[in-house]
């Protein structure tokens, strides 16, 4: 357990904070994005030298990152803007370039060297995604939903939204809204168009996955102001915001009783330049632990307080901790993935059952994303029982079908002691393919 006892160490970790924010404002064009859900197998390389270890949800996403998946796993990521990548069984990405031009649009690469990845862009004026795969290029500017599959013998584009443009070997290619283009690999990328696709099997959770941030986007976090998006469809769904007499906005999650810490389940994985990042646990657990400081709010509990949006942290800041709390710290070892608490064995299983049981003091741990509907009225249960509480999980949809990010300008609303080291379910069977005609 990577947790030491509150007193000296407190002054070395405030020290560390400002040399940590010293770094950070000297690389401010560097981006970590999130690892925002992981099912089954799923491996990363974070150039540490130990080559691929497993993936845990909520491992920051740096440049230069590769990320696998087995046979049964699946990953999505999460860009700043609240644009996802869903990466299927047998896939392999790596994140080449993030980052941010001179005018602060975001500059990503991404190379698909194997299986099949969906990108659900939300591009802003100046932003540009890039996704490589063999010799041809997927380049996008605006808005655009599609889906890039790799075979020994072809490479095929489907479009769902959008319009996208392929650059590569074959020239240039321009496939619009619900057509597609299929590459000849072996025949120098020869190319053939369709006005329509095929269906693949992963479609279905593609969208759905879709679908569920798009529902909670907007939640509860009116009246809020971020630049960022990521991570606030999770906080929505998983949370509630209040506003706190003396204090201003706050967050805290469903499912918590006296006892909860925020810092009780996650773990501390290394990252070279970077040093240790706490990776939290909860299905929620980005945000809170990356801008603001989670405060303990007498009469409340922990409440993230959001704020402090230039600075991106590594560990998370905590003001006005209880007497005799133990403040998380970075391990001493270097290198090596520390558990805290029931640690990141947790993350929900790939196949969410027909019910579930939601115990107090869990904060969401063990929810699947979207799987219950009403989770503040099964978290008024849970209070009121002390009991853990029966949950029916929904099915997931089965056919196809605008974020606002939160805001708020300000940091913590009160003194005290801070700490702050920062820095700048997969388908049962697989269907057969149908195709889909414009």
């Amino acid at each position: 357990m990577a947790i030491v006892k509150l007193g000296k160490l407190m002054a070395v970790v405030a020290v560390l904070a400002v040399l940590f924010a010293v770094s950070a404002s000297a690389d401010s064009k560097a981006r970590i994005v999130r690892l925002s859900d992981v099912q089954g197998s799923v491996k990363m390389d974070r150039d540490t030298g130990e080559g691929f270890e497993r993936a845990f949800l909520n491992m920051p996403v740096l440049e230069g990152t590769k990320l696998k998946t087995g046979s049964d796993g699946r990953a999505e990521i999460e860009f700043e803007d609240g644009s996802v990548m869903h990466v299927v069984p047998d896939s392999q990405v790596v994140f080449t370039h993030l980052a941010l031009g001179n005018d602060g649009q975001k500059l990503t690469i991404v190379d698909l060297t194997e299986g099949t990845a969906y990108l659900n862009l939300h591009s802003k004026k100046g932003d540009r995604f890039t996704l490589n795969f063999v010799r041809e290029s997927v380049t996008v500017s605006e808005p655009a939903h599609f889906r890039v599959e790799l075979s020994n013998a072809e490479a095929t584009v489907a479009v769902f939204q959008g319009d996208v443009e392929v650059a590569g070997t074959s020239g240039q290619v321009e496939i619009a809204k619900k057509h597609s283009a299929t590459f000849d690999l072996a025949n120098n990328d020869s190319y053939a168009l369709a006005k329509n696709y095929e269906e693949d099997p992963y479609d279905n959770w593609d969208k759905e996955q879709n679908e569920t941030h798009d529902r909670y986007a907007n939640g509860g976090s009116r009246g809020l102001q971020s630049p960022y998006a990521y991570g606030l469809s999770d906080m929505n769904y998983y949370g509630n915001y209040m506003n706190i007499p003396g204090y201003g906005m706050g967050w805290q999650p469903y499912f918590i009783d006296a006892s909860w810490s925020p810092f009780q389940d996650g773990g501390w994985a290394w990252y070279p330049g970077y040093g240790y990042m706490f990776v939290s646990a909860y299905p929620w657990g980005w945000m809170p632990y990356r801008y603001g400081n989670w405060n303990f709010v007498p009469g409340y509990g922990w409440v993230w307080m959001p704020g402090y949006w230039n600075t991106w942290y590594a560990v998370p800041t905590v003001v006005n901790p209880p007497k005799r709390y133990v403040v998380p710290t970075p391990p001493v070892r270097s290198r090596v993935t520390v558990m805290v608490g029931k640690g990141l064995t947790a993350n929900p299983p790939t196949a969410t059952p027909r019910r579930i049981a939601i115990s107090p003091g869990s904060a969401g741990l063990g929810v699947p994303r979207g799987s219950v509907r009403n989770l503040d009225h099964i978290s008024n249960q849970v209070a009121k029982t002390e009991q853990p509480v029966q949950a029916r999980t929904q099915q997931p949809p089965v056919h196809f079908e605008n974020r606002q990010p939160p805001s708020y300008q300000g940091g913590p609303r009160s003194g005290g002691q801070s700490v702050s080291p920062a820095m700048s379910t997969p388908s049962p069977a697989a269907p057969a393919r149908s195709t889909v005609k414009h």
